[in-house]
């Protein structure tokens, strides 16, 4: 169940230019109402003055609603319809009416003029509104864009009520993870950083809660036996207790969480055990916990999970396709290039609802031969492992440059229903031109090696909600025939 993403509560207001007839806006409104399939406060006052702007949006604060949809039903009057987006406390959403449920004369409303005129005066006093690629339709045409709207209306929510909470120092050796926070107040997103030891306090203090018992069991539920270290159960469970406590009590004002904490190399041996597979149920639940203090990977999650409804991993754009897992499994059965292809990979973080049926609780590899000497493992227990289950993705990340700016990436594949061969939490991805969005994107412009996941296409959605917070950078996989302008046209 996703607890820690925001209900949208849609209202509609209707907007009208005083020299056309205000029942052309008000019957256009009504036909969207009755189009649209899901929820949608209907706002009786049509605007048409500063005063009517200041009514409407005390009714549909008044309705509980969080999010608008400013409806042109004619020209519509330029100053106060703007200012419907300076004086609500959400996201708004301008649409236009098209022509053609009445005569040219009387029946005639403009809105394809007045949305010129409207998206001006929001440029003029600097208010972000969303405005969809063809803003102006029928109101079946309008209900389908209100739809579109949901998912980017409950990640802006989300972003501006939300707290990303940190254990430990970010490491010195993935000064990927190293970016500055100042993109992250420029969101409106607050930070809260803490030591490795106060979480370690904290989960000491969780010992003997009576809640742990429920918890291992529904772990065992969840992976199901022989899938699990029964004598690990207590230990991690614990540690989820402890997570889900300190977010209630470090909310503060905000409403939702999110978690980035350092995970290695001193935790295991601290708490007897890695954290991974809780990592993963807390993901399952919409509350990203990023690994390595990756805080703008953690951000990046959250905006996933609101945006898909649905849990969201992090992982490392980790190793390339052998050639010959490629020949074996991919060539001639998909439409892709060797070099579309890659490994996605993490310790073990990815719910257990996205990985293979033969997912199973683990134990770290790499960490196993670090600190334990490649010997019986014990506190590098922990993680979840198994292929990632064959879907369509979309592999993305918002990030702050070295320069301060904020940047994204977006790209749509999927997972191939090919073995892996390898440990941890890993699939063979394929994003088509991968090779060339490497270079020119991930490479060009300094991407770290962490991207998050959505398991479905949401690109267009997350295209929108990057837009509307602001991103001016907004990079994708190109197609060959549009080239990057650093690639070589001689290459």
């Amino acid at each position: 169940m996703m607890s820690n993403i925001p209900d949208v509560k849609l209202g509609i207001i209707a907007v009208s230019r005083d020299c056309f007839p205000v029942a052309l806006s008000q019957r256009r409104r009504a036909a969207i109402v009755s189009a649209y399939k899901g929820k949608l406060y209907e706002c009786p006052v049509t605007v048409e003055n500063e005063k009517d702007m200041l009514s409407a949006v005390a009714d549909v604060t008044a309705a509980g609603c969080n999010a608008l949809v400013v409806f042109l039903g004619n020209f519509g009057p330029e100053t106060p319809e703007t200012l419907i987006a300076k004086n609500f406390d959400g996201p708004c959403m301008y649409v236009a009416a098209a022509e053609g449920d009445g005569d040219l004369i009387n029946g005639r409303g403009d809105a394809f003029c007045g949305m010129l005129n409207c998206s001006y005066n929001l440029g003029m006093r600097h208010l972000q509104a969303h405005i969809p690629a063809y803003p102006v339709g029928t109101a079946e045409d309008i209900a389908a864009m209100i739809a579109d709207f949901v998912p980017v209306a409950r990640a802006v929510i989300g972003v501006k009520n939300l707290k990303i909470i940190t254990f430990g120092p970010r490491p010195q050796d993935f000064f990927a993870c190293n970016a500055p926070i100042k993109g992250l107040y420029e969101l409106g997103v607050e930070v809260e950083e803490n030591s490795e030891l106060d979480l370690l306090v904290s989960y000491k203090a969780h010992a003997g809660d009576a809640r742990i018992e429920g918890v291992c069991k529904d772990m065992a539920a969840e992976m199901g036996e022989g899938k699990y270290y029964p004598d690990l159960l207590a230990r991690m469970a614990q540690f989820e207790l402890t997570l889900l406590d300190w977010a209630e009590a470090h909310k503060g004002a905000r409403k939702y969480v999110a978690f980035a904490d350092k995970c290695w190399p001193a935790f295991p041996e601290a708490f007897g055990f890695e954290p991974c597979y809780v990592n993963s149920r807390l993901a399952s639940r919409g509350i990203p916990v990023s690994c390595e203090v990756d805080i703008y990977g953690a951000l990046s999650e959250y905006i996933g999970a609101c945006v898909s409804g649905d849990a969201v991993t992090l992982l490392d754009i980790n190793n390339s396709v052998p050639k010959s897992l490629y020949e074996a499994g991919i060539a001639g059965k998909y439409d892709y290039a060797l070099t579309d292809t890659f490994m996605g990979f993490h310790c073990g973080n990815t719910p257990s609802c996205k990985l293979c049926a033969d997912r199973a609780v683990k134990y770290q590899l790499i960490q196993n031969r670090l600190l334990e000497n490649g010997g019986e493992p014990d506190f590098t227990r922990g993680t979840l492992e198994g292929d990632i289950a064959p879907s369509d993705i979309t592999f993305y990340r918002l990030q702050c440059d070295s320069e301060g700016k904020l940047r994204s990436y977006i790209a749509q594949g999927e997972v191939l229903p090919v073995a892996t061969g390898s440990f941890g939490g890993i699939g063979v991805f394929a994003i088509p031109e991968m090779g060339r969005f490497y270079r020119h994107v991930l490479i060009e412009k300094h991407y770290p090696h962490h991207g998050a996941v959505a398991f479905g296409h949401y690109g267009k959605a997350l295209f929108d909600v990057f837009r509307f917070l602001g991103v001016g950078d907004i990079a994708y996989n190109q197609p060959k025939s549009l080239p990057y302008p650093t690639e070589n046209p001689w290459a």
